[in-house]
């Protein structure tokens, strides 16, 4: 049964068009992703196709009867208590659990911030009976539980569903076909063959076949160009007799251009950063309350040093944002220390953004107390996607990501050297996040991520820290994946997606269990100076990194010496192989000695 059907639609936003002719229909067990780079129109459309906008042109039909839930990128409301606004008595009350909206059931709508706000919006739309689900950036603010129930959720829901979302696994696990807005068209993607089940996949796999296409029909127009070009150069007295049409056509060969790029270049992140000595930072006995008495860390030590890659999840409420806060200064703990080495410079990319000016234009908001941009900020502004016209558009018309790409260029152009990232995937495009998980690669100075995006936590860091809700943390061994099969083997005795309203202080497991983060583990049982947890864990990955690469190599002149038979050629490689063997045992000797260290610290299981 279909239950939307929208044809030729188009959008536009003041100085430029979003798109125009995009038809799409959904029926019945339809699972629509819709992606594509950030202004590109996907909130438009879906505000179109659940009627929350009209339409330029073209138009959207509907079947009789059919009902269209609809969760903003931005949800309002109505005024009374979380309970009250999602209803549906104790199923409401069971979702708002699994959203982690518990502790706030009689906290009225209007106390929420954007994220609770965006929860109790999506629970009242889960326990309600629609033939359509539409859903902006469902995923933005749940922790990874909650995520987790949501895909399930989502993946058993009968009905149609349109979805805008940047978290990579929803997609693989819940479309099963995508709709690409590009440079104002769309692009269907439907499984076929080896993609099929995934619109993700198809849609992959679509992109890269279009652009390979394309860059095929245009080195055949310059090749055809090149001809022409040299035919209309054959003589000046020969010229007359050429027919017209012929020289038109080679003119418009000669002339014509590939489709412009959607964006210009790669995302200028490389900004530089200052120096970073070998102190970074260092907590110690950290405690922090809050003034209803919820403790939110409990005597914890942790250290941040030069090259570090930190992970942090917990469940919604569990303080994964305070401790950021104290980190960068924000918050100054109740008991404890927060040392900071005398060449820390702390970028902070927090969820909520900058207190940015809505009425202020983009390019005022780079140029700061100056004034007018500087030529400098001119190009800065380009290489983050933000051209002419987007320069002097007010910030209150940007979409959500491309403010919060904004928020990323203020952050990076002090040039810090310990980065703080705070949900730094919201709303942004897939396109932007592989370029910040490119940047982050190889960044010289500390990250401290929170994240509730597993690939791009898998990407980013090379160190996971959960903490409890109670006070405690520990680091988690086997990264995201293992740190989720925990959550549901405790998932009997356990909340399963928040922290409970009421919390006992318990002992924090990293700062008396866990020698890992204290200064004092840094010694051995013997005295002797020995590396630091942090350091240890980073060096024995690039160990296994560089194991892996040399026993591929020795593998490969293994299989050339069975496939040769030239003597000369045998000699060379026995000779290499020999070598290469020398490099895969010293490296073998190296990783044993950091396991055993590694051992010795407790950071193995």
């Amino acid at each position: 049964m279909i239950l939307i059907d929208a044809e030729r639609l188009a959008a536009s936003r003041p100085n430029r068009p979003l798109f125009s002719d995009v038809s799409v229909t959904i029926a019945d067990g339809d699972r629509l992703g819709v992606v594509g780079l950030n202004g590109s129109g996907k909130s438009t459309l879906l505000r179109m196709l659940a009627g929350d906008l009209q339409t330029e042109s073209g138009e959207v039909r509907r079947g009789r009867g059919v009902r269209v839930g609809f969760l903003a990128q931005n949800p309002i409301l109505p005024p009374g208590t979380v309970r009250d606004a999602v209803g549906a008595g104790w199923r409401g009350e069971a979702m708002l659990d699994r959203l982690g909206m518990s502790p706030l059931l009689d906290t009225s709508t209007d106390e929420l911030s954007g994220g609770q706000a965006k929860r109790t919006a999506l629970a009242g739309l889960l326990v309600d009976e629609y033939e359509v689900l539409i859903l902006d950036e469902p995923t933005n603010h749940l922790d990874l539980d909650a995520i987790r129930f949501l895909e399930d959720w989502l993946a058993e829901y009968r009905g149609g569903l349109v979805l805008v979302t940047h978290d990579r696994h929803v997609l693989d696990k819940v479309t099963t076909r995508v709709l690409e807005l590009d440079r104002g068209r769309g692009y269907l993607h439907v499984p076929t063959g080896w993609n099929a089940g995934s619109g993700y996949s198809a849609y992959l796999a679509g992109r890269a076949e279009r652009e390979e296409r394309a860059e095929v029909a245009e080195q055949v127009r310059k090749n055809l160009a090149t001809r022409e070009l040299a035919w209309l150069r054959r003589g000046a007295p020969a010229r007359t007799s050429k027919p017209k049409a012929r020289i038109a056509t080679a003119t418009a060969l000669v002339e014509g251009r590939a489709q412009a790029a959607a964006r210009d270049g790669d995302l200028g992140l490389r900004l530089g950063s200052k120096r970073l000595g070998s102190k970074g930072i260092e907590l110690t006995d950290v405690e922090f309350s809050w003034p209803d008495g919820t403790r939110v860390l409990d005597k914890c030590s942790l250290t941040f040093e030069p090259g570090d890659r930190v992970g942090v999840v917990g469940a919604n409420g569990a303080g994964k944002s305070t401790l950021l806060d104290l980190v960068a200064g924000r918050l100054t703990p109740m008991a404890g220390d927060v040392d900071r080495g005398a060449t820390v410079h702390v970028g902070y990319y927090d969820q909520l953004g900058r207190d940015l000016d809505l009425g202020q234009r983009v390019r005022d908001a780079v140029a700061g107390d100056k004034g007018e941009p500087s030529l400098a900020d001119v190009i800065l502004m380009k290489r983050f996607w933000f051209d002419g016209d987007a320069q002097f558009a007010p910030i209150g018309t940007l979409s959500g990501g491309e403010r919060r790409r904004l928020q990323l260029l203020l952050t990076l152009v002090p040039q810090p050297n310990v980065l703080l990232l705070d949900e730094p995937t919201n709303d942004l495009d897939l396109d932007t996040l592989r370029a910040l998980e490119d940047f982050l690669d190889d960044w010289p100075g500390i990250v401290v991520t929170v994240s509730h995006d597993r690939a791009f936590l898998d990407r980013v860091t090379d160190e996971l820290l959960a903490l409890d809700g109670l006070g405690g943390m520990r680091w988690i061994r086997g990264g995201v994946s293992a740190w989720l099969a925990e959550r549901t083997a405790a998932a009997p005795s356990t909340a399963p997606s928040s922290a409970p309203a009421s919390r006992t202080p318990q002992p924090n497991v990293v700062a008396r269990k866990a020698p890992s983060v204290t200064t004092a583990t840094k010694l051995g049982t013997d005295g002797a100076s020995r590396r630091s947890p942090s350091t240890l864990r980073r060096q024995l990955g690039q160990a296994e990194r560089d194991l892996a690469a040399a026993t591929s190599a020795r593998d490969e002149l293994a299989t050339q010496m069975s496939t040769t038979n030239a003597h000369w050629e045998l000699s060379e490689l026995a000779e290499r192989l020999a070598a290469a063997q020398a490099k895969v045992a010293a490296m073998e000797d190296a990783w044993l000695a950091l396991a055993g260290e590694a051992e010795d610290l407790g950071l193995t299981s």
